[in-house]
């Protein structure tokens, strides 16, 4: 099994509009390391966007130093878009790329998504890369599936995160299911739902993985990574606690609990 981090695993501890003094990649490569984890994903992370050949080369350097290789994620799927992030890639051994329909400036639909992939994906093919389609709640999952059955190509497949689809009113098995035979990277998060306060609705948030909803033995059987080559990245959705400092710790604390808990359906 690979297991990596994503950035969304430093999500307060890097955000500029919460964090006092946020950590940058540099930062987040060290933390990873320390963890005795060999991968990172640079995930929805637009920094990354703007950073110069040297400072590519310098991340790929210190990723090198220490053990940690990288994976990339972005939303969109206009060609140009993933042009930008396949020069990335390139730039930082990354044989990776999650991406999802959307992004700020762009909504696609279904056969435009199509087309736009057709024109990108032969590149991604000639370079190595995959890119991996995330399950969200904005795109139901049988037109992801349509879409990249499709394209048809062995470096377009799907990133599977069943939390996501929740909000959509799709149940995790199903999105698995459908899912399984096209996954190429899966993003461990578990969830769950609580009661509002006066019991007024409910709360869908994350958990520490073991204690929520996630099937993942269920998933892991359905789409067997370790023989498929697929690497499991590990996110959170951290609620708040009402400061930086304290936030930062329960992240903190969550990463180190659900890779003890990844690491222990091992033995």
């Amino acid at each position: 099994m690979t297991i990596g981090l994503s950035t969304y695993s430093f999500f307060w501890q890097w955000h500029a509009e919460t964090a006092p003094n946020p950590i940058g990649l540099d930062g987040m490569v060290e933390k990873t390391a320390d963890l005795g984890v060999g991968l990172l994903q640079i995930c929805d992370y637009p920094q990354i966007e703007s950073y110069t050949d040297a400072q590519l080369k310098a991340l790929k350097a210190l990723g090198d130093s220490r053990g940690v290789a990288f994976e990339l994620g972005t939303r969109g799927v206009t060609p140009e878009h993933l042009a930008l992030y396949l020069r990335l890639a390139q730039a930082l051994d990354v044989t990776l790329v999650r991406s999802m329909f959307y992004s700020a400036t762009s909504r696609p639909t279904p056969e435009q998504a199509g087309r736009m992939l057709k024109d990108a994906v032969p590149t991604y093919e000639r370079a190595g890369v995959t890119i991996a389609l995330e399950t969200y709640e904005q795109v139901p999952t049988a037109t992801l599936v349509d879409v990249v059955t499709a394209v048809g190509s062995p470096n377009l497949g799907i990133c599977l995160d069943p939390a996501n689809c929740v909000a959509a009113l799709e149940h995790p098995d199903d999105v698995v299911r459908r899912t399984a035979a096209l996954v190429k990277n899966i993003h461990v998060k578990d969830f769950s739902f609580s009661r509002k306060d006066g019991w007024v609705g409910f709360t869908l948030a994350g958990i520490p993985l073991g204690e929520g909803l996630l099937d993942y033995h269920g998933l892991i059987a359905a789409v067997r990574p370790d023989e498929q080559g697929i690497h499991q990245i590990i996110e959170h959705w951290v609620p708040w606690q009402g400061d930086s400092a304290t936030t930062c710790d329960l992240e903190d604390r969550w990463t180190v609990s659900n890779l003890e808990t990844l690491r222990s359906y091992r033995k």
